[in-house]
């Protein structure tokens, strides 16, 4: 029990932490309403819960100098620079309140955000670290399967919910009607923010690359 407070904690704290998800989500909702943010919820959802099923398993030992972590890294830092790209072009669009990004522009909006989310999920180089640290303390304990099975479902149910509680708190009528006129500005910073952590994750790359 006392494993089990102290990684669904963990968790829930690394959640809290604003990163390409949060931003994501908070992009979708507030350029393109709550349902279809929905749908990133459910794409992020979806990542998080295969990386739990790797970490239960025992499969997402990743080292921060691995070739697979520095492949993931880099594929990651560029998408979150494309995102983070379109966020700023988006910005810079009159109106953007009404329009879709290109990201999104075809029909089933639903759909094609909750592919965005999947792979925000799935390349965010933070998930991986966190889960693969996550299958290492779990291996290393030795844990029962029951628990490791509750802890699983209890972490997959933690992230939907939360995310989907951020796209009802952003998406509040009360909150949009304030937001609404700073919409480019909120643009803006998601972009500029995605493009620094991208940026960081590439540099990062390039320096193991370059000391090896």
């Amino acid at each position: 029990m006392s494993l089990f407070l102290l990684i669904a904690s963990t968790h829930f704290l690394a959640l809290l932490s604003p990163g390409p998800d949060f931003f994501l989500i908070t992009h979708s909702t507030l350029t393109h309403g709550r349902r279809v943010a929905s749908g990133v919820c459910a794409g992020v959802t979806l990542a998080n819960g295969i990386y739990i099923a790797l970490a239960l398993t025992g499969f997402a030992r990743l080292s921060l100098n691995s070739p697979l972590f520095l492949l993931m890294q880099t594929t990651g830092g560029l998408y979150l620079l494309y995102l983070g790209v379109k966020f700023l072009q988006a910005a810079r669009r009159p109106s953007s309140r009404h329009r879709l990004p290109a990201t999104a522009s075809c029909p089933g909006g639903w759909w094609r955000h909750a592919l965005l989310g999947l792979l925000s999920g799935l390349l965010n180089p933070k998930n991986a670290l966190f889960y693969a640290s996550l299958a290492s303390v779990l291996a290393s304990r030795h844990t029962d399967t029951h628990v490791q099975m509750l802890l699983g479902l209890w972490m997959f149910l933690t992230v939907l919910i939360w995310d989907l509680f951020l796209t009802l708190l952003i998406g509040h009528p009360h909150w949009q009607h304030h937001i609404e006129k700073y919409l480019p500005y909120v643009q803006r910073l998601c972009g500029l923010l995605l493009c620094l952590i991208a940026a960081a994750a590439l540099l990062n790359v390039i320096t193991h690359l370059g000391g090896a």
